[in-house]
């Protein structure tokens, strides 16, 4: 029995020197110190936002006509934007300002909520989005943003703003909470660079 042992070790040694480096166990250095954020005045916190610096904080507009049947597609969207830039002090925006307005189901009621955008300047847009609730259209959403691109995409609405890197548009993507239109999540995507058009093909049996 004790030979079968020894014999059995003898065919294993091999084996276990074939799965060993042939320099044996080496010093790979110093490990590199791994250091904890340095938290720089960590007695400091900003105030929370007030109402008015919340983009999505709810704003009614009681100086339009009631909405009984909920759905924005019964309001005038011109209307809208005067009541709510004139309620907070400034001037309507022009007609030739307002992009073509968009209605979709942001607040999953089954009826569409109206999307706004106004150009302020070639550069800077606002953004926003508004709902039916009890009757009162409400504001749900509202963005000065530079504007990238608008999104939607399974109820969620996503902002694309450009970044310092013109390889990059930062994305912040909104969405209905029952509540308010939370902060979904911040990302960075890349830029969308648009699509050249391609030539019309020659009518048949014209020459080349």
């Amino acid at each position: 029995m004790r030979s079968l042992a020894l014999a059995a070790l003898a065919l294993l040694l091999p084996l276990l020197a074939g799965c060993a480096s042939p320099e044996g166990l080496k010093d790979e250095g110093r490990a590199r110190r791994v250091n904890a954020p340095l938290e720089l005045w960590p007695e400091y916190a900003p105030a929370p936002l007030r109402e008015s610096e919340n983009p999505t904080a709810l704003k009614p507009l009681p100086a339009l006509p009631r909405v009984p049947s909920g759905d924005m597609t019964d309001v005038d969207p011109l209307a809208v934007l005067d009541a709510d830039f004139t309620s907070s002090g400034h001037a309507p925006p022009r007609p030739d300002s307002v992009r073509r307005p968009a209605l979709h189901d942001l607040t999953d009621d089954g009826k569409p909520d109206l999307i706004a955008v106004v150009d302020l300047d070639r550069r800077t847009s606002e953004l926003r989005v508004y709902t039916v609730r009890d009757g009162v259209v409400t504001r749900i959403l509202a963005l000065r943003a530079v504007l990238a691109g608008v999104e939607l995409a399974a109820g969620h609405l996503a902002v694309r703003e450009p970044t310092n890197d013109p390889r990059y548009v930062s994305v912040t993507d909104y969405v209905w909470d029952g509540r308010t239109m939370d902060l979904w999540d911040l990302t960075l995507d890349l830029v969308r660079r648009p699509r050249p058009s391609s030539p019309s093909p020659a009518p048949t049996g014209s020459p080349p």
